[in-house]
């Protein structure tokens, strides 16, 4: 149990100083009540290593599975009528991430001294997105806490879902790629070098094919400065760290990842799903629509589309609806902008938008299926023929020293 350090006064109006355990600041000052004592200052007794070591577990990010989790169990317990306190406790001591039971206990803490669940939520922003938070708020105020913690957990798990799809999707030809490359970076920086001293006479007489000429020369390169190309590597890749850390260099990204072949078109449409699903869901549990767009804005992963979306708020304060500035934007299909201009005269964005992220979802990872299908042998047969290349440029060598003999 924690130990609180406190400054008191007794009966007689002498100072009292010590500390007291209890499970929060509010049972501290009961207990020095029972004890006759008026507490004037109450706070948490622990050392600054401790401190600092809590504060490093609470501010570590937690896995989207293990929050879909949290919030489908928080929805439950309420639902069978557990009280609030009660139910945020068992799931701080089941929860197997050490973080996650870490925020659980302090929200507790900040929950019975009087704090609204979602403010407290909401002080640990690398835990809880910014859609559960205002969710929980809105929950809480309108009355439907359960639904809302419902919906989110039901939200969250889709979006890991999504993600690992992605990321599975491209683990084999990413994998296929390295494997590659270390392959053909072995061939050139310790087997093709033994050619060399044999090709010397072809090289004297002016025989050598440049094929052959061109990749001794690189493999000598490679040997004598590969070092070198692994210091400009790694002062790239540090680079781009550090440019992709500011806010120009993350849109520039952003722009760029867009701007691929098949891929970008891909990943502008799970960003638009992701945004759809996420106002859906927020309009569904009764959250202002200039609120929901300024959240579900950041769930686009893309800053591009996120100031789209900016853009179209100004313009709903101004009176306008939200399909003419998303589709003057140009980032966004044309169907989904049709969809959306439907269903704002009908007045049911909350229901129609998630089907339209459902739709779009599903297109999506057809094309998505079918470009890694056509990646796979694509990539095969681009390492398949550079392999062939070096084995060539070393075998029409040794043929034409073995004619003229």
């Amino acid at each position: 149990m924690p130990q609180f350090a406190y400054i008191a006064r007794d009966m007689q109006g002498q100072k009292v100083t010590g500390t007291i355990e209890a499970g929060n600041p509010r049972d501290a000052t009961a207990q020095l009540a029972a004890r006759n004592l008026f507490p004037t200052e109450v706070k948490a007794a622990e050392g600054k290593e401790s401190v600092a070591s809590r504060s490093s577990i609470t501010n570590r990010r937690v896995k989207g599975q293990v929050m879909a989790t949290f919030y489908s169990q928080m929805s439950s317990l309420l639902r069978s009528g557990v009280p609030m306190l009660r139910a945020i406790t068992v799931l701080s001591q089941q929860s197997t991430d050490a973080t996650l039971s870490a925020v659980l206990t302090e929200i507790k803490g900040r929950v019975e001294d009087g704090e609204p669940l979602g403010q407290a939520m909401a002080r640990y922003p690398k835990v809880f997105s910014d859609m559960g938070v205002n969710m929980t708020r809105a929950g809480a105020e309108g009355g439907f806490l359960e639904d809302a913690l419902e919906r989110v957990g039901t939200f969250t798990e889709l979006q890991e879902d999504l993600k690992g799809r992605t990321i599975s999707a491209l683990a084999y030809p990413i994998f296929l790629f390295g494997v590659g490359s270390i392959v053909i970076t072995i061939l050139l920086v310790f087997f093709v070098p033994k050619f060399d001293l044999m090709f010397d006479r072809l090289r004297e007489k002016g025989e050598m094919p440049w094929v052959t000429d061109a990749l001794l020369s690189f493999s000598r390169m490679l040997q004598s400065y590969g070092w070198l190309l692994l210091l400009a590597m790694a002062a790239a890749i540090f680079y781009l760290r550090v440019r992709l850390a500011s806010e120009a260099g993350k849109e520039w990204a952003d722009r760029a990842k867009l701007k691929i072949p098949v891929l970008g078109g891909i990943l502008m449409n799970l960003a638009v799903a992701r945004f759809c699903r996420v106002l859906g869901t927020l309009l569904g549990n009764g959250v202002p629509i200039l609120k929901s767009l300024d959240i579900s804005r950041t769930a686009t992963g893309n800053r591009l589309l996120s100031r789209s979306i900016a853009d179209a708020a100004e313009n709903i304060r101004s009176g306008d609806t939200l399909a003419s500035p998303l589709k003057a934007s140009g980032h966004f299909p044309i169907t989904v902008v049709e969809m959306i201009s439907v269903a704002e005269e009908s007045n049911s964005l909350d229901r129609v938008l998630p089907e339209i992220a459902d739709s779009l979802e599903k297109r999506t990872f057809r094309r998505l299926d079918l470009f890694v299908r056509l990646l796979e042998p694509v990539m095969l047969l681009v390492m398949a023929m550079l392999v062939m290349l070096v084995v060539l440029a070393l075998l029409v060598p040794v043929i034409r020293s073995s004619t003229a003999m």
